[in-house]
């Protein structure tokens, strides 16, 4: 499943590829001008990607994380770093 901006700004990671997730935790935080929205997760799993590079800019619906169930084997992939 993957994860997008809610809006264009500055994404800044909470998580790193490989981390188990709950649901409702922050992933990431987009931030704009006077603006900061959390990127939660949706419901568990594990982080498979990182799509932008921490503190990188992103356009609206441009996908962040991407999560695996966490019962499924993962191959991890990461462009982003925390």
């Amino acid at each position: 499943m993957k994860i997008y901006a809610p809006f264009a700004g500055i994404v800044h990671y909470h998580v790193a590829a490989g981390d188990v997730i709950t649901t409702g935790q922050k992933l990431a935080s987009v931030e704009a001008t006077k603006l900061e929205a959390a990127v939660i997760a949706p419901g568990p799993g594990v982080v498979v990607e990182l799509s932008v590079a921490d503190f990188g800019d992103v356009v609206g619906g441009q996908a962040l994380v991407e999560l695996a169930d966490s019962s499924e084997p993962a191959t991890l992939v990461g462009r982003g770093s925390k």
